[in-house]
């Protein structure tokens, strides 16, 4: 949600100023496809979110016994493309699919593969240059201004 990102990233930025630990964004999807990796799967796997009206977030990555490598950055598509990818056999893993969709695969993504990204990376930030990045392009309709209701 929006507001979850902004509050992630308010929260993040006060922990860093109270502790001073080092900052860096984690994409949940490359988690998963690190838990698959240690796991023992291999091969083409999308790694997909349900991202509500009628769009998931999808991602494909390569796991081989190198290691994972992402040849598809996270993005939006509609249901449209998300139920041919899983009509075609495509492996699609992500957590909350498996009750609307029984041949997608149930996968919520682990502290511990995030953790394990995070380690393995040097490219840590000041906390205040923190952005969301939303794949969705943000619609909400601004509240009118008060009005002014005379004194009865």
């Amino acid at each position: 949600s929006y507001t979850g990102i902004r509050a992630a990233i308010a929260l993040t930025q006060g922990w860093q100023v109270a502790t001073g630990v080092r900052v860096q964004a984690v994409d949940s999807l490359e988690a998963l496809a690190l838990g698959q990796h240690f796991a023992g799967a291999r091969g083409e796997i999308t790694f997909a979110v349900d991202a509500a009206r009628g769009e998931f977030y999808l991602a494909k990555f390569e796991l081989d016994e190198d290691g994972i490598r992402n040849f598809e950055p996270t993005r939006l598509a509609k249901r449209s493309e998300f139920e041919a990818l899983l009509a075609s056999g495509q492996t699609i893993i992500g957590p909350s699919l498996v009750e609307k969709y029984p041949e997608a695969n149930e996968l919520f993504p682990s502290a511990e593969f995030v953790g394990r990204l995070a380690a393995r990376r040097t490219d840590f930030i000041e906390a205040s240059e923190l952005e969301p990045v939303y794949l969705r392009k943000v619609d909400f309709v601004k509240a009118p201004p008060l009005r002014e209701i005379p004194p009865a």
